[in-house]
């Protein structure tokens, strides 16, 4: 019964706005670091000093391709969102802290405005759900139904 209770989710039918947001741009920046993987893939984890960049980058990018498409069509939209919200967790310490330190708080702001919207934007799924238009809620009303 627990795990049904990760499917659980309100009723608002403006959360796919939300999910639409994140979970195209996550889709397409996990793409990218395939398509493009010495610039923004393996090459940018490398140029930024994470260690084992070969294996982080696409780690990342699958990640970021897996939990997109689940965020997109609202399936496990709660459990989606964990992985992601650390992804942008390290992405602004990784790298907009040191534009913080080199160039001022004003420009860290600037730089990491799409970091706090796709971070921000996975937390709201996190604590909402999938909402009205997502498999999510189809697969617990129809569990709420075989309960009665």
């Amino acid at each position: 019964m627990k795990r049904w209770k990760l499917l659980q989710t309100d009723n608002s039918g403006t959360t796919i706005l939300l999910r639409s947001m994140v979970g195209a741009v996550f889709l397409s920046e996990g793409l990218q670091k395939f398509l493009f993987a010495d610039k923004l893939g393996t090459g940018r984890f490398t140029k930024i000093g994470l260690p084992a960049a070969e294996f982080f980058g696409p780690l990342v990018g699958s990640f970021e391709i897996i939990c997109g498409v689940l965020i997109l069509i609202g399936l496990i939209t709660r459990l989606a969102a964990i992985p992601l919200i650390v992804i942008m967790l390290a992405a602004i310490s990784l790298t907009k802290l040191k534009i913080l330190t080199d160039a001022g708080f004003w420009s860290m702001l600037h730089e990491s405005r799409t970091d706090w919207a796709m971070l921000l934007g996975a937390v709201f799924l996190l604590i909402k759900g999938g909402g009205r238009w997502s498999i999510d809620k189809l697969l617990w009303k129809r569990k709420s139904e075989e309960r009665r």
